[in-house]
């Protein structure tokens, strides 16, 4: 059974903070852009995701079908699972995803991880080997086939196509400071975002990198990025780069 010093993770470790100083001009310029929001773009990207995701859904739904039964034969358990995350205005929300993990995973997390897996599961949530991820899940993970149930979330309006990952409470009060976190909450979530395309798993909180890429594609407003971060998206994710 493993322990953890909970006040340990109230703080920005002294990496993330030595980048954060670095980047307090920059995050405050972005604050200024936030206050004044382009209406036209967000119509437009609202649009978008309405139309995308809902052509998505009826186009893939074999494919959904196939990984649901995949997911169903592999263990037992529900199909899907809804993850807490953190929305846009610090909204709690849920975002679905096919279910990749065995559904006695918090007692395995506790009984397989060693101490040095449990201190990534903490900053990352995201674990390398990690044991509680059945052989089914750890396919579709890789192919983020288990990410696409979050289509319905983009036509339901909690997440967008675009934007930054959503990310979980624990996530954002350990890793960004409240002027961060001002500007991070100010935009909808997506699907593919900028830390996604160039480096997802491979490029971590603890150098500040993460929280850089994700705060730089805030405020600039433009659909031509997001075409541009959703072109960038599919040979990404057929190399599997950064997939775990």
């Amino acid at each position: 059974m493993m322990s953890t010093n909970a006040n340990k993770q109230d703080s920005v470790s002294p990496d993330c903070k030595q980048t954060i100083d670095v980047e307090a001009t920059s995050v405050g310029a972005q604050s200024d852009r936030i206050l004044k929001p382009n209406y036209w773009y967000l119509f437009w990207k609202r649009a978008f995701d309405i139309v995308s995701s809902g052509l998505l859904i009826l186009l893939i739904s074999w494919l959904l079908l196939i990984v649901a039964i995949g997911v169903k034969l592999s263990s037992k358990g529900p199909i899907l699972f809804k993850d807490a995350r953190v929305g846009k205005n610090g909204k709690d929300i849920r975002v679905w995803k096919f279910r990749s993990m065995y559904i006695d995973a918090e007692e395995r997390m506790q009984e397989k991880l060693t101490p040095e897996q449990y201190e990534q599961w903490l900053k990352e949530r995201k674990i390398d080997d990690d044991p509680r991820i059945t052989k089914f899940g750890r396919f579709i993970r890789k192919t983020s086939l288990d990410e696409l149930p979050q289509l319905f979330n983009i036509f339901g309006g909690t997440i967008s196509v675009v934007g930054p990952r959503p990310i979980s409470r624990m996530e954002l009060d350990g890793n960004f400071t409240k002027e961060q976190q001002k500007v991070l909450l100010s935009a909808k979530p997506g699907l593919i975002s900028n830390w996604a395309v160039n480096g997802r798993s491979d490029v971590t909180f603890d150098n500040g990198e993460r929280q850089r890429l994700e705060l730089e594609y805030i405020g600039k407003n433009s659909l031509f990025l997001d075409l541009w971060l959703i072109l960038k998206a599919i040979p990404a994710v057929l190399r599997h780069k950064g997939a775990k």
